[in-house]
C-alpha cells in the first residue's frame, strides 16, 4: 500500500476523523508529505493511521489546560520545559501528536535538544490531550511508558496515572485539587475568556500559600 495525499484529506472538514489502514512506511510517507502542515494531525497505531483536523473548541481548551499547568508550576516555583507540537514515534510501533507536554522532573536531560530520542530519553513527564472527536486512545502512551497523562473529555478531567503497564485513574503527582481547578477554569473561560480564567487561577494560588 502507497499512502497518497488527496485534497480531501488535505482539507478534512474541522472535526473530521479519517481512519484507514496503513504501515510504518505509509505513516513516514504521509507525515512527509505533510511536511510542516499543524492540520490534519495523524496518528499510527499498529497497522492502523488516523487523521484529524481539530474544532476551534479543541485549541481553545489545550491552551487554557497549558495555561494552568505554567501558572501551577510557576506558583511552585518549579523549573520545567514544554512541547507544542511535537511528534512522538517509536518506529514499525506508534506514531502520535500530544496537544502539549510538559518536562517537569526530567528537563534537565531534555534541555536544548533540537530532536528527542523516545527510544533513549525519557519521556514528557506530563502529556495534555482534549478529545473532542473521540480521536484519543489513552494507551497510546503506553509505549512511550509517559508517567502521567490528561485527558479532556467532554469538559471532564480524567487523570491517568501509570502503574506498571497500564493506566489507571487517579490524583495528579504534581498539582493537588487540579481537577476542581480546571472544572473552575473552563467554566469562566466558557463565560467571559482564557485570560479571566488564569487571573482567577492566580488569584487562588495566592489565597491559598
Amino acid at each position: 500500500m502507497n499512502t497518497v495525499i488527496t485534497p480531501e484529506i488535505i482539507e478534512l472538514s474541522p472535526g473530521t476523523v479519517v481512519r484507514m489502514l496503513g504501515s510504518w512506511h505509509d505513516y513516514q510517507l504521509l507525515s512527509h508529505q505533510l511536511g510542516d502542515r499543524a492540520i490534519p494531525r495523524i496518528k499510527y497505531r499498529s497497522g492502523v493511521l488516523l487523521l484529524m483536523a481539530p474544532l476551534p473548541e479543541h485549541g481553545k481548551k489545550v491552551s487554557l489546560l497549558a495555561l494552568v499547568v505554567t501558572t501551577v508550576l510557576e506558583h511552585l516555583n518549579r523549573v520545567y520545559d514544554s512541547f507544542t507540537p511535537i511528534t512522538m514515534s517509536l518506529p514499525d510501533i506508534s506514531g502520535i501528536e500530544p496537544d502539549y507536554c510538559f518536562y517537569i522532573e526530567n528537563w534537565q536531560q531534555v534541555q536544548g535538544k533540537d530532536r528527542i530520542d523516545w527510544q533513549n530519553d525519557p519521556p514528557p513527564d506530563l502529556v495534555i490531550e482534549v478529545d473532542v472527536t473521540s480521536y484519543t486512545d489513552i494507551n497510546d502512551y503506553l509505549p512511550y511508558r509517559v508517567p502521567e497523562v490528561w485527558l479532556l473529555k467532554n469538559n471532564q478531567l480524567l487523570v491517568y496515572i501509570l502503574q506498571s503497564s497500564t493506566y489507571i485513574l487517579g490524583e495528579s503527582s504534581y498539582f493537588p485539587n487540579i481537577s476542581e481547578i480546571v472544572q473552575q477554569c473552563l467554566l469562566i473561560a466558557s463565560q467571559q475568556t482564557t485570560s479571566e480564567a488564569i487571573r482567577w487561577l492566580r488569584n487562588f494560588l495566592a489565597s491559598n500559600r
